[in-house]
């Protein structure tokens, strides 16, 4: 094309130095050599005029590419030093992810070495024994045949975990505790019984306890579950499990909570002078939800608290939950409103919906070890157990194994990326220490006839106190 465009303007050049060459000498009367100077000297004027024309023209388009050309240079020179640093942030994030693995599994391979060790241990001492109490009279163990020496140590790593008949199965703490309560009742009637928990009540006598909540593997301490024990004027502590059900027929579980929400605040405030990474975990029955009166003094004693809000999770049991009406969702939300959040414990399947419980302000649920690592109960869920935790992270929520007796539970629940662990194998529920209580005692729960000036007073007192 370009080619072409140059011939046409050499032959249109050539045409129009004849013509002027013509005009010369046919019009102006100018003699053939000067008309022919004249038409040659207008030609070459011409080529050099298009030619110096062609350069500058080049030379523009030779100047856009060269700035296009440097654009894109630079433009990939930009994207170089992005991928670059891509590459370095992902760097940075295989060496954490390494060196969070490595953190995590080192502890459970010491622990894993550790139960080797014991187990060895074990056996040996039981091929021991077996040699010194089977070997025939006169005859010293080292005479003992070697199989008899050996078979002790094979059962007890073949079978370290033997299920005994349920009757031999020794009682656990609390159940020993369920024990003494239902024989504390024993030959009473439920209206004694409600007479018995309110003058308790009314007597100061239902008892906090704590229970630590740690982390797993590193098993530190990161949260207290707050317990409620009632104590009979004989000195016999029987435990909520025992007398929570007749409190809440009965209507005395909002002004229970009423006094053990006040003590949990001041714990709170006592755990916060040492560290402010313990948090705890304070029961509420879901009938001070709807009791209108009650349940406002309690909001209004939890906004003047507020400031706990990072430390203080109340808890719910999951039945309570799927009971949950309009009032009680419409009380989780004026507690959420004041910065409060809730955990689902006594979990008893998990047909859970992680979704809705993180909208609901829930960032923790409990649920028992054995339930976890129950592939059958597991089956009849939605959930698969072993997913569990990734599902409810996503959501924002914690996993907390509960109930966990024993070092293998611990070892299965890792396998299950659950990160808290509470139960008896790490603490039993303790009693919180008078000191940490002084000048805690709450006042009288609040009656119907309390004004307003009265509740400032009182939610004053109770700032102040810790």
């Amino acid at each position: 094309m370009l080619r072409l465009s140059a011939i046409f303007i050499a032959v249109c050049m050539v045409v129009i130095a004849a013509s002027v060459g013509a005009v010369l000498y046919f019009g102006l009367k100018v003699d053939p050599r000067t008309a022919a100077i004249v038409a040659l000297a207008a030609l070459v004027a011409m080529a050099i005029y298009n030619m110096v024309d062609n350069r500058l023209r080049d030379r523009g388009m030779l100047g856009d590419q060269i700035a296009d050309l440097s654009r894109g240079t630079a433009d990939l020179s930009r994207q170089m030093a992005e991928m670059s640093r891509r590459i370095a942030a992902v760097e940075s994030r295989v060496e954490q992810t390494v060196s969070r693995a490595r953190g995590a599994v080192d502890p459970i391979a010491a622990e894993i070495g550790e139960l080797g060790g014991l187990m060895r241990q074990l056996a040996e001492t039981v091929a021991a024994h077996e040699a010194m109490l089977g070997a025939p009279t006169g005859m010293p163990p080292a005479a003992m045949p070697m199989s008899t020496t050996t078979t002790m140590p094979m059962a007890a790593a073949e079978e370290p975990q033997a299920i005994e008949p349920e009757a031999q199965t020794p009682l656990t703490l609390s159940e020993t505790d369920a024990v003494t309560g239902v024989s504390r009742f024993k030959g009473l009637s439920r209206e004694q019984i409600s007479a018995m928990i309110a003058q308790a009540a009314d007597a100061n006598r239902i008892d906090l306890y704590l229970q630590p909540v740690v982390t797993l593997p590193q098993r530190k301490v990161r949260f207290y579950e707050a317990l409620s024990r009632l104590r009979t004027e004989d000195g016999e502590i029987i435990p909520a499990g025992d007398f929570v059900d007749i409190a809440e027929s009965a209507g005395l579980m909002p002004k229970i909570d009423h006094m053990l929400v006040f003590r949990c605040v001041q714990v709170v405030r006592r755990l916060q002078l040492k560290s402010r990474d313990v948090g705890l975990f304070c029961n509420v029955n879901a009938t001070t939800l709807t009791d209108g009166f009650y349940f406002r003094q309690f909001l209004e004693f939890m906004e003047a608290n507020r400031a706990l809000a990072g430390s203080l999770t109340f808890e719910f049991t999951q039945d309570a939950y799927r009971s949950f009406g309009p009032i009680e969702f419409e009380s989780l939300a004026a507690l959420a409103d004041c910065g409060f959040r809730f955990s689902l414990d006594h979990v008893t399947d998990l047909r859970l919906e992680p979704k809705e419980l993180a909208d609901r302000s829930f960032r923790f649920v409990k649920v028992p070890a054995n339930l976890l690592l129950n592939r059958a109960a597991a089956a009849q869920s939605d959930i698969h157990a072993e997913d569990l935790a990734d599902l409810l992270a996503r959501n924002g929520i914690d996993l907390i194994g509960e109930r966990i007796e024993n070092e293998s539970t611990v070892v299965d629940l890792l396998d299950y990326d659950v990160r808290f662990g509470q139960g008896f194998l790490f603490s039993p529920p303790r009693p919180v220490r008078a000191e940490a209580l002084q000048g805690a005692t709450p006042p009288a729960a609040p009656s119907a006839g309390t004004t307003t000036k009265t509740l400032s007073e009182y939610l004053a007192a109770s700032a102040s106190s810790g």
